[in-house]
């Protein structure tokens, strides 16, 4: 299973890689990216703050603690499982992204945001496609990019919406609605 796995992340990767993406998806790849290494998610939680009604500050701390969750799950799980990344094996065509660690699985780009999307989101409903969008964006541009497999992130999606699921579920047992 793990062979097929590989084999078709390989494929996935390769044609990727050599599509000579549109000016506007490029720029679009690289903004969701550069979003997902935190600028989004404070300016997120910054709005949350100002304008999140009387449940803010429980939902801030929640967020707060799924980011911790993501952060110290995929750090652990990069090292134990140790997997190169496909920018180290085949050069992209037109991204120059530098990957910020040298290990693939999971993507922590993409546990990242689905746990701050869903801990923020499960409060804030009406904002959750939006949020969806944001976190898919994100998680897309590491394929895009050639930082990550498609395992990777689709790995790094489960995770993290695990994480956020979980943690809003922990603040409505220790905290009164």
């Amino acid at each position: 299973m793990f062979r097929l796995i590989t084999a078709g992340d390989r494929r996935i990767m390769l044609r990727v890689n050599r599509w000579r993406a549109p000016l506007w998806v490029r720029r679009w790849m690289l903004l969701a990216t550069r979003g997902g290494d935190g600028w989004l998610w404070s300016a997120i939680g910054l709005v949350i703050l100002l304008f999140g009604g009387a449940r803010r500050m429980e939902a801030l701390e929640t967020g707060f603690v799924s980011f911790g969750v993501a952060q110290i799950s995929f750090f652990v799980l990069k090292r134990l499982i140790g997997r190169e990344r496909p920018c180290a094996t085949e050069t992209h065509c037109w991204s120059s992204l530098l990957p910020p660690d040298r290990f693939s699985f999971p993507s922590g780009h993409a546990i990242t945001a689905f746990a701050i999307t869903f801990a923020l989101g499960l409060y804030y409903p009406d904002l959750l496609a939006g949020l969806i969008f944001c976190a898919l964006s994100v998680a897309a541009s590491r394929v895009i990019l050639g930082l990550h497999y498609v395992s990777d992130v689709v790995a790094g999606i489960a995770i993290g919406i695990a994480i956020g699921v979980g943690a809003f579920a922990w603040a409505g047992s220790i905290i009164p609605a």
